[in-house]
This record gives C-alpha cells, sequence and structure tokens, in this order.
C-alpha cells in the first residue's frame, strides 16, 4: 500500500514536470531538425506541436509508474526505472499522436465509421504511421533528447529516496 502512496507524484510536480519535459522534447525535435535540414520543412509548427505534446502528455503517465518501480530501490535502480518509463512513454504518446493525425489525414478516404472495412483501415493505418514514425520521428530525440533524459531521470532518481 505504501508503493502506491509513493507513486503519486505530487500536483506541482506533475503539472510543472509535464510542461518542462513538454518543453525540453519540443527543443530536442527543433534542434534535431535544424541540424538535419535547417528547420526547412513546410509543418514547422506541426511538428512542434506534436513532439511538445507528446512530451506533456506522456509526463503524467510516466511519473507515477516511474515513482511505483522507484521506490526502495537504490539510486541505479531508481535512475533506471525513470529512464525506461520515460523513454517509453514519450516516444508511444509521441506515436501514438502522430498516428491520430495520420489518420485523420487518410480518413476522407476510408469506408463509414464503425463498418468492418473502418475498423482494419484503422488499424492499418494506425500501425503504418506507428512504424513511421519510428523509423522517422525517433530521429527527433536525438542528440538533445538523450541528455534531457538521462539529467531528468538522474534528478528524479536523486529527489525519490
Amino acid at each position: 500500500m505504501e508503493r502506491f502512496r509513493a507513486a503519486k507524484p505530487p500536483y506541482p510536480d506533475l503539472i510543472a514536470g509535464a510542461v518542462a519535459w513538454g518543453v525540453q522534447m519540443l527543443v530536442s525535435a527543433m534542434l534535431g531538425l535544424y541540424l538535419r535540414n535547417g528547420l526547412e520543412t513546410s509543418r514547422l509548427a506541426e511538428v512542434a506541436a506534436l513532439y511538445f505534446l507528446g512530451g506533456l502528455l506522456s509526463w503524467p503517465f510516466a511519473l507515477p509508474v516511474a515513482r511505483f518501480l522507484a521506490f526502495n530501490r537504490p539510486p541505479e535502480a531508481r535512475f533506471a526505472a525513470f529512464f525506461v518509463t520515460l523513454t517509453l512513454a514519450t516516444i508511444l504518446m509521441t506515436a501514438f499522436l502522430f498516428a491520430m493525425e495520420y489518420r485523420i489525414f487518410y480518413s476522407r478516404w476510408h469506408a463509414p465509421f464503425g463498418s468492418l472495412a473502418w475498423a482494419f483501415q484503422f488499424v492499418f493505418t494506425s500501425i503504418s504511421a506507428f512504424y513511421q514514425f519510428l523509423v522517422i520521428g525517433l530521429r527527433l530525440f536525438l542528440p538533445l533528447g538523450l541528455v534531457c533524459l538521462v539529467v531528468s531521470s538522474y534528478h528524479l532518481a536523486k529527489r525519490m529516496r
């Protein structure tokens, strides 16, 4: 029971952390775009929003899970819990948002909502968008996103005793 109480983060950490993590992922993506093509893309605002929201919305899921896993563990295990949980949550949330945007774009050519054909189209469009994000989108988390991940995981592991 104490593990569950420890997993619940204070609201300021949840809110401020989500905004800070979102900003870090936004800056990471913009640096990645700048290093690859000098920010020359017609979809800069959409990419910025995607990575910011991916970070912002992943934090409230990642933090309690990581705190649950890190409870009463040595510092190295706490660091690993935060590192892995933040990594997975951020990638999954950003990929999910990308897939939903992808789905919205292609929905005009799909079958009517609720039909069996629509269900197949929804699933396979989402899977292909997720794969496309993993192949193309993950690169924008590097190199700065990895630094942010290590620093944030270290900070969170150190704060949780």
